[in-house]
C-alpha cells in the first residue's frame, strides 16, 4: 500500500511537470511564431516616420515619444528608414566603455544608439553584437530620454543642445546646455559607469524676474512589439517595483488598457524587460516620483516614466533633479550591486526569480561560486545537482529504510485490509496500531518527494532565465547551453542534409535523458494497474520528445539527476537488504522484446 501511495504520489508530480513542459512545448512556440508575424504586421502599419503618436504616459503637451529630429537629411517618410540613416539625423557624442558602444543624440539629447560588447547574437564570435537601443525613425526604435514639465519653451526632441565634448565613457562625463532665450538655461550632465548605468542630472536656472515651476522626467520608449517567449514562468514586458509592489504588465495587456499609473512612489524603479534584457529608470530613492506604464495600443509604442514633483524655482535660483538609467543586460552581479550601492528597493526582481526566490537566489549564488571556480557552466550543473543529492540524502535515506520496513510487514498489511474488508474504521485503526508497534512513519517515504519539488522548480528558475547560462558551452557538440541540443535523430545527427520539423527535434542529450528516466523507473515494481503500467511505460518516452526543444543545461541536468536519483536508490536499496526490482525488471523488458 505505501508502494502504491509512493507511486500515486510520483505519477502525480512526473504528470505536472509534463502539463508544465507540454504546453510550453504546444503552446509556447506556437505562441511565439504568432507574436513574430503580429510583430511584423504591426510593423508594417506603423506611422511613417515623424509622424507617431503623442506620448501616453506624460501629461498633455509633453514632448512626443517618437517626433522627428530638427531639420533631418530628406529622407521618405513612407516607411520607417535604415538605422544608419536615423543616426545620421543629429551630430552625435560617442560612449564608449568596457560594456556598451554607441552614441547619444545632440539633437533632442537622447540616448538612443546602444550595442553590448560583450554579447552576441549567436555563438559565433564573429556575429554581430545584441543592439538594446535604436534610434527614433528606424525599424524597432527604443531609447531613452529626459526632460522636463511645466513651462513655456522647454527643451524637447528637437533641441539642439551644446555637448562639452565628443565622447562619453568612465571617468569623462558630458554636459548638455541649453538656453531657451526666455531666462531657462538647461544643463544635462550625463556620466556612465564601466557596465550599464548612466547618472542623469538635469539643472535648470532661472535667469529670468518671474518664478517657474517645473518637474523632471525619465522615460524608456519601444516602438513595435518584441518577439517574447511566452513562456508563463518568465515575464517579459513592462515592469517596476513602484507603490511598494511588484508591478508585471505584459505587452498584450498593456495594450487593452493603454495605460497604469502609480500617483506617488517613494523609492523604487520601472522599465521595460525580456529574458536577458532591460532598461529601467531608477529616480532619486530619498524623493517621491509618480510613474506609470502607456501604450497607444495600435501602432504599438510603449512607455515606462517615473516623473518627479514639482519644483519652484525663484528668480537667480537653480534646481537640479537626477534619474539613472540601467541599460544593458540583466547580470546577477551588476544588479545586485546597483541595489547595494544606491538603496535601490528590490532591484534584485528585475531578474524575475520566481515565487521561490528564497531558494532560488541562493542557488544561483552557489552555482555563481562553483563557475567561477571550474569555469565551465555545464560542469557546473553537474556539480550543484550532486551537491543538492547530498543535501537531500539523509530525508532519502529514511525515505527507504520507511519503504523497506513497509515491506517487511507487507503480509500483515494485507491480512489486516482482508480480516476488515467491510469495515474501513476498523483497518484504518489495525494499521495505525501495526505502524506504532514498528515504529513506522507512513509518511517517510513521500516527504523527501514533496520537499525536493520546490527545489527542483527553483533549479529549472534558474537554468533557465539567468544571462550567465547564454552561450556558455559544456563539450563537443553542446556550444551553448541556453540552446537545444543541436543534434536530431531524425537526420541521423546532421548525415542526411534536411532539418525535421520542430516536433521531431531529437538530440543526443535527450535521448540520453529518455534512456536514464526509463532505467529510473525499472528500479521499482511495475504498476499492477494497468492503466497506470501504460502510463509509466509511455512516459520516457513523451518527456523525451517534450524536452527535445528545451536548453541544452536544463536536459543535462535533468539526465544528471536521473543518473544520481538511480544510484542513490541503489545503493540505499543494497544497504538495506531490500531487493533491487531493477535487474528482473529490465530482463523482463527485453524477455518480452
Amino acid at each position: 500500500m505505501q508502494s502504491e501511495d509512493n507511486r500515486n504520489l510520483l505519477l502525480a508530480i512526473v504528470l505536472s511537470v509534463g502539463v508544465m513542459v507540454g504546453w510550453n512545448y504546444f503552446y509556447g512556440a506556437p505562441k511565439i511564431d504568432q507574436q513574430r508575424q503580429a510583430a511584423q504586421q504591426t510593423q508594417a502599419a506603423q506611422p511613417p516616420a515623424g509622424q507617431a503618436p503623442s506620448s501616453t504616459v506624460l501629461p498633455s503637451g509633453a514632448p512626443a515619444a517618437t517626433a522627428p529630429a530638427a531639420q533631418p537629411p530628406a529622407v521618405s517618410v513612407a516607411a520607417p528608414v535604415t538605422r544608419e540613416a536615423a543616426l545620421a539625423r543629429s551630430p552625435r557624442v560617442r560612449i564608449e566603455t568596457p560594456s556598451l558602444t554607441g552614441s547619444i543624440a545632440v539633437i533632442g539629447a537622447r540616448i538612443d544608439d546602444l550595442s553590448l560588447v560583450r554579447y552576441r547574437e549567436t555563438v559565433d564570435p564573429k556575429s554581430p553584437n545584441i543592439v538594446l537601443y535604436v534610434p527614433d525613425g528606424a525599424k524597432d526604435a527604443y531609447f531613452a530620454d529626459f526632460g522636463w514639465l511645466g513651462g513655456q519653451n522647454l527643451p524637447n526632441e528637437n533641441t539642439q543642445w551644446q555637448p562639452s565634448g565628443d565622447v562619453l565613457k568612465p571617468g569623462t562625463p558630458l554636459t548638455l546646455t541649453y538656453d531657451n532665450g526666455q531666462g531657462l538655461v538647461f544643463t544635462r550632465r550625463i556620466e556612465v559607469d564601466d557596465k550599464y548605468l548612466f547618472t542623469v542630472t538635469d539643472s535648470v536656472r532661472n535667469n529670468g524676474a518671474a518664478p517657474v515651476a517645473l518637474q523632471n522626467y525619465g522615460r524608456v520608449t519601444r516602438k513595435g512589439t518584441p518577439t517574447v517567449l511566452g513562456f508563463y514562468i518568465l515575464h517579459e514586458g513592462l515592469i517596476g517595483y513602484v507603490a511598494d509592489k511588484l508591478q508585471e504588465v505584459s505587452f498584450d495587456s498593456i495594450r487593452k488598457d493603454k495605460s497604469k499609473t502609480f500617483a506617488r512612489s517613494e523609492g523604487g524603479w520601472l522599465g521595460l524587460t525580456e529574458k536577458y534584457w532591460a532598461s529601467a529608470l531608477i529616480p532619486d530613492q530619498k524623493k517621491p516620483f509618480s510613474a506609470a506604464f502607456g501604450s497607444n495600443g495600435n501602432d504599438p509604442v510603449y512607455e515606462s516614466a517615473a516623473i518627479t514633483e514639482v519644483q519652484q524655482v525663484a528668480p537667480g535660483a537653480s534646481i537640479d533633479s537626477t534619474i539613472r538609467l540601467f541599460a544593458g543586460a540583466k547580470e546577477v552581479n551588476a544588479i545586485n550591486g546597483y541595489g547595494d550601492a544606491f538603496g535601490v528597493k528590490n532591484f534584485d526582481l528585475m531578474i524575475d526569480w520566481g515565487w521561490f526566490y528564497f531558494i532560488t537566489k541562493p542557488m544561483f549564488w552557489v552555482m555563481d561560486k562553483v563557475f567561477h571556480l571550474i569555469g565551465n557552466f555545464g560542469v557546473t550543473i553537474l556539480i550543484v545537482t550532486v551537491l543538492i543529492k547530498l543535501l537531500f540524502f539523509p530525508l532519502a535515506n529514511k525515505s527507504y529504510e520507511s519503504m523497506a520496513k513497509m515491506k517487511a510487514v507487507q503480509p500483515e498489511m494485507l491480512a489486516i485490509r482482508d480480516r476488515f474488508a467491510d469495515d474501513k474504521m476498523k483497518q484504518q485503526q489495525a494499521m495505525m496500531e501495526l505502524y506504532k508497534k514498528e515504529k513506522i512513519n507512513p509518511m517517510a517515504g513521500c516527504l523527501p518527494v514533496l520537499i525536493q519539488i520546490p527545489v527542483f522548480f527553483a533549479l529549472y528558475k534558474v537554468l533557465f532565465v539567468t544571462i550567465e547560462m547564454r552561450h556558455a558551452p559544456f563539450f563537443g557538440w553542446i556550444k551553448d547551453l541556453s540552446a537545444q541540443d543541436p543534434t536530431n535523430l531524425f537526420n541521423l545527427f546532421g548525415l542526411l542534409p534536411f532539418t525535421p520539423p520542430s516536433m521531431l527535434h531529437l538530440g543526443v542529450w535527450p535521448i540520453i535523458m529518455g534512456i536514464t528516466m526509463w532505467v529510473q523507473m525499472k528500479m521499482n515494481p511495475e504498476p499492477t494497474d494497468p492503466i497506470q503500467k501504460t502510463m509509466f511505460a509511455w512516459m520516457p518516452v513523451i518527456f523525451t520528445f517534450m524536452l527535445g526543444s528545451f536548453p541544452a543545461g536544463l536536459v543535462i541536468y535533468w539526465a544528471w539527476n536521473n543518473i544520481l536519483s538511480v544510484a542513490q536508490q541503489y545503493l540505499i536499496m543494497k544497504k538495506l537488504g531490500t531487493k533491487i526490482e531493477l535487474w528482473d525488471n529490465l530482463k523482463g523488458t527485453f524477455r518480452r522484446g
